[in-house]
């Protein structure tokens, strides 16, 4: 490859680009005007996404009156929620333990957190002191004695957000003492007056009617509302002073809601919604348009026959394309998010009411923002190798639009999603598409001076350029196709389409008709989804989950699997590999899940922190390995034959047969073993399912049968069932001693395998994995015709190297001369 080619077409692409005024206005002209006439304000999601339980700390719970109950154990009554399901997401932490004497192991780890909240009570109570010094007095002392006391409220301050941020906890609510007393002596008094006043009869009530449908009314009523309820309290004012009664009788609790964000922290919230969402949506909407016209609009002006012919390769094509739709994707982005911190700090500075609620909104750091500019490189290079695939395969500019709408639609839902307060980064999402970079600038902009969101900075901008790379070698491969490259347009007619299914059947299934079939799979799953939650939450045993459990599996992976195999291909034996195997490949097939067990079973254990928690109906349904009350036919039968059929059918049959229709092996195997994890949906399913399908896909490919496939399956499925049949408690003071341990989690106990058992799986493993890998085919594959006859077409393919080095040699000379 030749840089000096690339530079060539780079300048080229960079130049007529620039010719565009489109191009010139939606990268530098529109940020400008757009942004603005637009607000700051954020609209945050109000459905949280695997919230966790904050901490909410309780001093003097004892104070707290009888009736009504504020608590039920260690959470809030949910009745005093407007959703019940809120009261789980906050772990109440009192000091009833302690000054009860309560020596638990529970009441040892609260202690801590007693501890710093009594601190901050004490500091808070001192802080109430200054202010109601500073305010009662006024400029009444001398300035000398004012002085002393706002340094000592603001070094109190100080002290206040240190402790408060050391507690380990969100809330603090303390009650003062005699808290319950003060209620219920002025419950007596209103008791007093009940009983010498006479009854009402009056049931009018005042009727507030407007349109909640109807913006305009709906602001209407939150301004009326507003005033109704402030001329309330003055008139309940007018009545407490009249009866003698103090004005905080009808709010007997009175919280004072302390807040510790200073006008920094405020505005970098604010910009760690801003940045994250604007350096990604940016990112895509400047490769969107540049990728279209560099690749179906050079197809639409017929200029691609005469960029082929120059003495350039394919590779070096593409990458020419690449960075020029990186530049663009990176000006656009860093243009809009100029354009928005420069007009958000002017709308905020003229701005009142709501918007000077975020302080003067000073800029992000210098850090932030360099990480900003190291963050969009990964992300504009793998938009731009995405765009330009997608648009190399289009045949038009309109065609390129349809294809790369989608990806814009998907990554705005991956956006939103990032937005949410409640989804922070983990070790899970930092090697996610899309989602690590915009997590990890979102804290790094939200917290400048933790060094925390660091740690993740290494996997995602590893795995961000791997993605990248990815995609830029899709570009390239799409991009080496002449098929792509000179597809002509073609009518759709669904009927047509149809017929020809029907009439026109080949041996085995297509790469589209795979690729419908998984797409069918995903979705039938989708909708049984709710069904299945229904019925699993009504079934009143475990043996009646794991027959819906059975019926779920046929219906939505094995049945359409087989169903399509049948109606769309001519030979169901070829697609579905039904083949009597070797012998050796069976006891292949029963060895490698046993040595394989052990390894993916302890890599799974050691990989716990890196995954999110397992949903409760899995676990409830992976207890029913355990549950010595089922019978083990039935267990076998839900765990281990039916996934190995229907999964099988589906993954090693049906779709990779689809996949294989490339002609490359590999790739078909990687495909249909990423399929085959994708329908798993749990992270650590899917993690473990891929590499799985690696095995399976390379075992079915080298014995040309799917039994293998079937019988690894059921063993590998089959091995935890077994296990957790058997007492292990009997291992222990045995030789297995020396291959495995009995660990007690939960008051259960578990079997871990110890070194000498890994070692020899993992030798054991790779000795057949490297067998399979070398081992060619079973069958022959003939070399398709459609491989040859349009290679000639163009004098810049691969065969015809020697007449592109004298094109590029004569090239040279002019230049030369």
């Amino acid at each position: 490859m030749r840089w000096r080619n690339v530079k060539l077409i780079f300048h080229r692409e960079v130049r007529d680009q620039l010719r565009d005024r489109r191009t010139l206005f939606m990268i530098a002209i529109l940020p400008l005007l757009l942004y603005p006439g637009l607000g700051i304000g954020m609209v945050q999601m109000t459905a949280l996404f695997e919230e966790q339980p904050r901490t909410v700390v309780i001093l003097g719970a004892d104070e707290l009156p009888k009736s009504p109950q504020l608590l039920e154990g260690d959470r809030i009554a949910p009745g005093w929620f407007s959703l019940p399901g809120e009261a789980e997401t906050l772990l109440v932490v009192t000091d009833r333990a302690k000054q009860s004497g309560g020596q638990s192991a529970e009441s040892d780890t609260r202690q801590p957190l007693l501890q710093h909240a009594g601190k901050v009570r004490e500091l808070s109570q001192k802080r109430d002191e200054l202010e109601s010094l500073l305010a009662r007095n006024g400029d009444s002392k001398g300035r000398a004695e004012r002085m002393r006391l706002e340094r000592e409220l603001d070094d109190v301050n100080r002290q206040l957000s240190e402790v408060f941020a050391a507690g380990g906890f969100e809330v603090l609510i303390a009650f003062p003492q005699g808290f319950a007393q003060r209620v219920a002596r002025e419950s007596k008094l209103i008791e007093r007056a009940a009983a010498n006043a006479e009854p009402s009869t009056d049931e009018q009530k005042t009727i507030v009617v407007y349109n909640n449908a109807d913006k305009k009314s709906q602001l209407a009523y939150k301004r009326v509302k507003e005033a109704l309820q402030t001329w309330e309290q003055a008139i309940l004012r007018d009545r407490l002073r009249a009866a003698g009664l103090p004005e905080t009788f009808p709010t007997p609790v009175n919280p004072q809601p302390i807040d510790l964000a200073n006008k920094s922290e405020m505005s970098n919230s604010v910009w760690s919604m801003l940045f994250p969402a604007l350096l990604v949506i940016m990112a895509v909407t400047g490769a969107f348009y540049p990728a279209v016209d560099l690749a179906a609009g050079e197809k639409e002006r017929g200029t691609m026959e005469t960029l082929l012919i120059c003495p350039a390769t394919r590779t070096e094509i593409v990458l020419g394309k690449f960075f020029t739709v990186m530049v663009f994707s990176l000006s656009t982005a860093l243009l809009n998010m100029l354009s928005m911190g420069l007009t958000g700090k002017y709308m905020v500075s003229i701005g009142g009411g709501a918007l000077s609620k975020v302080g003067d909104l000073a800029m992000p750091s210098f850090l932030a923002l360099v990480w900003v500019g190291v963050l969009l490189v990964p992300l504009a290079a793998l938009f731009s190798a995405l765009c330009l695939a997608l648009a190399t395969f289009a045949r038009s500019s309109k065609e390129g639009q349809y294809y790369l709408t989608p990806l814009l639609m998907v990554t705005m839902g991956l956006t939103v999603f990032c937005l949410s307060p409640a989804v922070e980064i983990t070790p899970f999402y930092s090697i996610m598409p899309v989602m690590g970079p915009a997590l990890l600038l979102k804290e790094l902009i939200a917290s400048p001076g933790s060094t925390e969101p660091l740690l993740y900075a290494i996997p995602v901008l590893v795995t961000s350029f791997i993605y990248s790379l990815l995609a830029l070698w899709w570009a390239i491969e799409q991009f080496s196709r002449e098929d792509v490259l000179f597809r002509e347009a073609e009518r759709f007619d669904l009927g047509l389409w149809l017929r020809h299914l029907m009439r026109d059947k080949e041996a085995t299934p297509s790469f589209s008709e795979a690729v419908i079939c998984f797409v069918i799979i995903i979705l039938v799953q989708f909708y049984a989804m709710k069904d299945l939650q229904i019925a699993f939450l009504e079934a009143s045993n475990s043996a009646t989950r794991l027959r819906l459990q059975m019926i779920y599996l046929v219906a939505t992976v094995g049945g359409p699997a087989l169903m399509m195999g049948v109606i769309l291909t001519r030979s169901v034996r070829q697609t579905f590999r039904i083949n009597w195997p070797k012998p050796g490949m069976l006891a292949i097939a029963i060895v490698l899940p046993s040595t394989l067990y052990p390894l993916t079973i302890e890599l799974m254990r050691r990989l716990d922190w890196f995954f999110p928690k397992l949903p409760a109906g899995a676990v409830k349904l992976l207890e029913s390995l355990n549950d010595g009350n089922l019978p083990l036919w039935l267990v076998l039968l839900a765990f281990a034959v039916l996934p190995a059929i229907c999964e099988e059918l589906a993954f090693r049959g049906f779709i990779l047969s689809g996949f294989s229709r490339s002609k490359r092996t590999w790739l078909a195997i990687v495909l249909s073993s990423m399929a085959f994890g994708i329908v798993h949906q749990i992270p650590q399913q899917v993690f473990n399912a891929t590499l799985l399908g690696l095995v399976l896909g390379l075992l079915a490919v080298r014995s040309n049968s799917l039994l293998p496939a079937m019988v690894f399956h059921f063993t590998y499925n089959a091995l935890p069932v077994l296990q957790g049949r058997v007492d292990v408690s009997k291992v222990v003071g045995t030789p297995l001693d020396w291959f495995v341990s009995v660990k007690q989690t939960g008051g259960e106990a578990s079997l871990t395998y110890d070194w000498p058992t890994l070692l020899i799986c993992a030798v054991v493993a790779a000795l057949i994995l490297r067998w399979l890998v070398q081992r060619p085919r079973k069958e022959s594959q003939p070399l398709a015709k459609a491989q040859f006859s349009k290679s000639d077409r163009l004098p810049l393919t691969d065969a015809n190297s020697s007449r592109r080095s004298a094109s590029a040699e004569i090239v040279s000379n002019r230049q030369t001369d």
